[in-house]
């Protein structure tokens, strides 16, 4: 590609010179331009200036078939705009083709989660005294219904029902959805309410609440987590989250229900709503008490 190889040398002189950037640097984008240059030739296109953005989108949708991951696609593209940027300073070019051509969308990654043994041994906690008792009652909870930390924090002792096994939560958009609720789940917040009604302000509606007798906050959960999953060995960054990703994790293996467990985890998106809205509740209890590790009765 004569003229054209020439551009690419100059630019990494401008890399390495002008912008000072460091040789992995610059070693990454003579990769990029590289693998660019080869296509161009293989295309019969032999100078820049004759590079389109129709060009760029070929190459771009070329890498992602062969197998290059979308994020690195990305990197590409960011790479053609800067170098057809120097050469539109250069005079060599009129326009930069790149601008405005999108990578395909990142595949979202995959949340963090806890294996069922790293699970249990986190919810082994011993129930020593009143505020141990409530700590144990929330995990189990997150981990029994899934809840998101707002759903939580935000329960009012109306929205259990622990003869019917289940808990009224406000998702998302102000979306209410009925939750059932594992047996071992159940047995500590029995044990929790005991407790509870020696710790509650007067008029106090909240089901957690704190040493002042008040509605736990967010942030106090998110402290305690931690704090115990440190106590028993548990990797760093341990949080309430996690135990929504864990189980959806452990149910979808468990069931292979992907449509149950998408309507357990209260997903508010039109599309989620519209596929899942014929499953009712009973269906829904029935793949939880049998795909549930906690929710399985023993013996």
């Amino acid at each position: 590609m004569g003229t054209a190889v020439d551009w690419i040398g100059r630019f990494h002189q401008h890399l390495a010179s002008e912008r000072r950037l460091s040789p992995l640097t610059v070693s990454a984008y003579q990769r990029e331009l590289d693998a660019f240059a080869q296509w161009c030739a293989q295309q019969g296109l032999h100078e820049w200036a004759r590079i389109d953005g129709q060009h760029v989108r070929s190459f771009a949708a070329r890498s992602h078939a062969a197998g290059l991951q979308a994020r690195s696609v990305q990197r590409r593209l960011s790479a053609l705009r800067t170098f057809f940027g120097y050469l539109m300073r250069e005079g060599a070019v009129t326009g930069n083709p790149a601008v405005g051509i999108s990578a395909p969308k990142a595949g979202k990654r995959l949340p963090h989660t806890l294996d069922v043994d790293q699970m249990g041994r986190l919810l082994s906690l011993p129930a020593a005294g009143a505020l141990q008792t409530r700590d144990l009652a929330i995990m189990e909870l997150l981990y029994s219904s899934g809840l998101r930390l707002a759903e939580l924090v935000g329960l009012d002792l109306g929205d259990l029902n622990l003869a019917d096994r289940t808990v009224r939560v406000l998702g998302k958009g102000s979306k209410a959805r009925i939750m059932p609720v594992g047996k071992q789940a159940i047995t500590a917040l029995q044990g929790w309410l005991r407790e509870r009604v020696t710790l509650a302000s007067s008029g106090e509606k909240a089901v957690f609440i704190g040493r002042r007798g008040t509605r736990l906050g967010a942030r106090a959960v998110q402290l305690l987590v931690a704090r115990h999953a440190r106590a028993q060995g548990l990797p760093q960054g341990v949080h309430p989250h996690l135990f929504r990703h864990s189980f959806a994790t452990h149910l979808l293996e468990s069931s292979r229900d992907l449509r149950a467990v998408q309507e357990l985890l209260g997903h508010a998106s039109i599309s989620t709503t519209q596929i899942y809205t014929h499953l009712d509740f009973q269906h829904l209890a029935r793949i939880y008490e049998s795909s549930h590790p906690r929710a399985r009765r023993r013996g």
